[in-house]
Protein backbone atom coordinates (compact mmCIF):
# COMPACT_ATOMS: atom_id res chain seq x y z
CA UNK A 1 0.00 0.00 0.00
CA UNK A 2 2.85 2.40 0.78
CA UNK A 3 4.34 1.98 -2.70
CA UNK A 4 0.91 2.77 -4.19
CA UNK A 5 0.67 5.93 -2.06
CA UNK A 6 4.15 7.00 -3.11
CA UNK A 7 3.46 6.30 -6.79
CA UNK A 8 0.12 8.13 -6.59
CA UNK A 9 1.77 11.14 -4.97
CA UNK A 10 4.47 11.24 -7.67
CA UNK A 11 1.92 11.00 -10.49
CA UNK A 12 -0.49 13.59 -9.05
CA UNK A 13 1.87 16.22 -7.62
CA UNK A 14 2.78 17.94 -10.94
CA UNK A 15 -0.91 18.37 -11.78
CA UNK A 16 -2.07 19.89 -8.50
CA UNK A 17 -1.51 23.59 -9.32
CA UNK A 18 -3.45 23.41 -12.57
CA UNK A 19 -6.16 21.25 -10.98
CA UNK A 20 -6.55 23.71 -8.12
CA UNK A 21 -6.60 26.68 -10.50
CA UNK A 22 -9.34 25.06 -12.53
CA UNK A 23 -11.32 24.28 -9.39
CA UNK A 24 -11.00 27.91 -8.23
CA UNK A 25 -12.46 29.09 -11.52
CA UNK A 26 -15.31 26.60 -11.45
CA UNK A 27 -16.38 26.52 -7.80
CA UNK A 28 -14.62 29.47 -6.13
CA UNK A 29 -14.30 29.11 -2.37
CA UNK A 30 -15.06 25.39 -2.47
CA UNK A 31 -11.98 24.66 -4.62
CA UNK A 32 -9.93 23.00 -1.87
CA UNK A 33 -12.79 20.68 -0.96
CA UNK A 34 -13.42 19.73 -4.58
CA UNK A 35 -9.72 19.06 -5.23
CA UNK A 36 -9.56 16.97 -2.07
CA UNK A 37 -12.62 14.97 -3.15
CA UNK A 38 -11.03 14.58 -6.58
CA UNK A 39 -7.81 13.22 -5.08
CA UNK A 40 -9.68 10.79 -2.84
CA UNK A 41 -11.67 9.48 -5.80
CA UNK A 42 -8.53 9.31 -7.95
CA UNK A 43 -6.64 7.38 -5.29
CA UNK A 44 -9.48 4.88 -4.93
CA UNK A 45 -9.43 4.33 -8.70
CA UNK A 46 -5.70 4.69 -9.24
CA UNK A 47 -5.49 1.14 -10.58
CA UNK A 48 -7.66 2.25 -13.53
CA UNK A 49 -5.03 4.74 -14.71
CA UNK A 50 -2.98 2.63 -17.11
CA UNK A 51 -1.12 5.47 -18.84
CA UNK A 52 0.62 7.72 -16.30
CA UNK A 53 1.13 10.34 -19.04
CA UNK A 54 -2.65 10.77 -19.21
CA UNK A 55 -2.91 11.60 -15.49
CA UNK A 56 -3.65 15.31 -16.08
CA UNK A 57 -6.67 14.64 -18.28
CA UNK A 58 -7.82 11.81 -16.00
CA UNK A 59 -7.70 14.06 -12.92
CA UNK A 60 -9.42 16.91 -14.79
CA UNK A 61 -12.23 14.54 -15.82
CA UNK A 62 -12.72 13.40 -12.23
CA UNK A 63 -12.79 17.03 -11.07
CA UNK A 64 -15.30 18.00 -13.77
CA UNK A 65 -17.53 15.07 -12.87
CA UNK A 66 -17.52 16.15 -9.23
CA UNK A 67 -18.34 19.75 -10.20
CA UNK A 68 -21.08 18.60 -12.58
CA UNK A 69 -22.62 16.28 -9.97
CA UNK A 70 -22.60 19.07 -7.37
CA UNK A 71 -24.25 21.47 -9.83
CA UNK A 72 -26.95 18.91 -10.66
CA UNK A 73 -27.58 18.32 -6.99
CA UNK A 74 -27.84 22.06 -6.37
CA UNK A 75 -30.24 22.51 -9.30
CA UNK A 76 -32.49 19.74 -7.97
CA UNK A 77 -32.62 21.36 -4.54
CA UNK A 78 -33.36 24.86 -5.81
CA UNK A 79 -36.93 26.04 -5.33
CA UNK A 80 -36.97 28.12 -8.47
CA UNK A 81 -34.59 28.42 -11.37
CA UNK A 82 -34.93 31.78 -13.12
CA UNK A 83 -35.12 31.73 -16.89
CA UNK A 84 -32.11 33.65 -18.12
CA UNK A 85 -32.53 35.78 -21.21
CA UNK A 86 -29.52 36.03 -23.46
CA UNK A 87 -29.71 38.40 -26.37
CA UNK A 88 -28.23 36.23 -29.14
CA UNK A 89 -27.90 39.26 -31.40
CA UNK A 90 -25.82 41.25 -28.89
CA UNK A 91 -22.48 42.37 -30.29
CA UNK A 92 -19.88 43.98 -28.06
CA UNK A 93 -18.14 45.19 -31.19
CA UNK A 94 -21.27 47.09 -32.33
CA UNK A 95 -21.99 48.33 -28.80
CA UNK A 96 -18.52 49.87 -28.49
CA UNK A 97 -18.78 51.45 -31.93
CA UNK A 98 -22.26 52.87 -31.19
CA UNK A 99 -21.46 54.16 -27.70
CA UNK A 100 -17.95 55.38 -28.62
CA UNK A 101 -16.75 55.41 -24.99
CA UNK A 102 -13.24 56.48 -25.96
CA UNK A 103 -13.86 59.10 -28.67
CA UNK A 104 -10.21 60.03 -29.19
CA UNK A 105 -9.14 56.47 -29.93
CA UNK A 106 -8.04 55.15 -33.31
CA UNK A 107 -8.15 51.60 -31.93
CA UNK A 108 -11.43 51.81 -30.05
CA UNK A 109 -12.07 48.11 -29.52
CA UNK A 110 -8.55 47.31 -28.38
CA UNK A 111 -8.56 50.35 -26.09
CA UNK A 112 -11.86 49.18 -24.59
CA UNK A 113 -10.45 45.73 -23.87
CA UNK A 114 -7.26 47.22 -22.41
CA UNK A 115 -9.41 48.92 -19.75
CA UNK A 116 -9.77 45.50 -18.09
CA UNK A 117 -7.16 43.95 -15.84
CA UNK A 118 -6.92 40.18 -15.53
CA UNK A 119 -8.77 40.29 -12.18
CA UNK A 120 -11.54 42.32 -13.89
CA UNK A 121 -11.96 39.64 -16.55
CA UNK A 122 -12.09 36.89 -13.94
CA UNK A 123 -14.59 38.91 -11.89
CA UNK A 124 -16.88 39.08 -14.92
CA UNK A 125 -16.45 35.36 -15.60
CA UNK A 126 -17.11 34.49 -11.97
CA UNK A 127 -20.52 36.17 -12.16
CA UNK A 128 -21.70 34.04 -15.08
CA UNK A 129 -23.94 31.04 -14.33
CA UNK A 130 -21.85 27.86 -14.07
CA UNK A 131 -23.40 26.29 -17.19
CA UNK A 132 -21.81 29.15 -19.18
CA UNK A 133 -18.71 29.77 -17.07
CA UNK A 134 -17.51 26.15 -17.00
CA UNK A 135 -17.37 25.64 -20.79
CA UNK A 136 -15.88 29.12 -21.36
CA UNK A 137 -13.13 28.57 -18.81
CA UNK A 138 -12.30 25.06 -20.00
CA UNK A 139 -12.28 25.82 -23.72
CA UNK A 140 -10.98 29.38 -23.85
CA UNK A 141 -8.82 29.64 -20.74
CA UNK A 142 -7.50 26.09 -20.44
CA UNK A 143 -7.59 25.09 -24.11
CA UNK A 144 -9.48 21.84 -23.53
CA UNK A 145 -10.98 20.53 -26.82
CA UNK A 146 -14.77 20.87 -27.05
CA UNK A 147 -15.26 17.13 -27.58
CA UNK A 148 -13.42 16.42 -24.33
CA UNK A 149 -15.39 19.08 -22.44
CA UNK A 150 -18.70 17.72 -23.76
CA UNK A 151 -17.72 14.22 -22.69
CA UNK A 152 -16.54 15.35 -19.26
CA UNK A 153 -19.73 17.35 -18.66
CA UNK A 154 -21.80 14.47 -20.05
CA UNK A 155 -23.65 16.64 -22.55
CA UNK A 156 -23.91 16.42 -26.34
CA UNK A 157 -21.29 18.41 -28.21
CA UNK A 158 -24.03 20.48 -29.89
CA UNK A 159 -25.32 21.50 -26.46
CA UNK A 160 -21.81 22.46 -25.41
CA UNK A 161 -21.34 24.57 -28.53
CA UNK A 162 -24.66 26.29 -27.84
CA UNK A 163 -23.60 26.98 -24.24
CA UNK A 164 -20.30 28.39 -25.49
CA UNK A 165 -22.07 30.70 -27.94
CA UNK A 166 -24.59 31.92 -25.37
CA UNK A 167 -21.86 32.15 -22.74
CA UNK A 168 -19.74 34.37 -24.99
CA UNK A 169 -22.73 36.63 -25.68
CA UNK A 170 -23.51 36.86 -21.96
CA UNK A 171 -19.83 37.48 -21.23
CA UNK A 172 -19.75 40.34 -23.76
CA UNK A 173 -22.81 41.93 -22.14
CA UNK A 174 -21.33 41.44 -18.68
CA UNK A 175 -18.04 43.04 -19.77
CA UNK A 176 -19.88 46.17 -20.90
CA UNK A 177 -21.96 46.31 -17.71
CA UNK A 178 -18.86 45.78 -15.57
CA UNK A 179 -17.03 48.56 -17.41
CA UNK A 180 -19.93 50.95 -16.81
CA UNK A 181 -20.38 49.99 -13.15
CA UNK A 182 -16.67 50.30 -12.38
CA UNK A 183 -16.04 53.53 -14.31
CA UNK A 184 -13.62 51.83 -16.67
CA UNK A 185 -15.00 53.91 -19.55
CA UNK A 186 -14.37 57.24 -17.89
CA UNK A 187 -11.88 59.34 -19.78
CA UNK A 188 -8.95 60.71 -17.88
CA UNK A 189 -8.06 64.38 -18.18
CA UNK A 190 -4.67 63.45 -19.64
CA UNK A 191 -6.34 61.62 -22.55
CA UNK A 192 -8.10 64.76 -23.73
CA UNK A 193 -6.24 66.97 -26.27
Amino acid sequence: MTSTKTEFREVVRPHLPRLYGLACRLVGDRAEDVVQDCLVKAFRNFDQLHDRDAAGGWLRTILLNLVRDAARSQERSADEIPVEQVDESYSLYRKIADEDPLPYSDTLHLDFLSCFSIPDVWAVLDELPSHYRTPLVLVHMYGVPTAEVAQALDIPQGTLLSQLHRGRKRFEQALWEYAEQNDLLRETEEALP
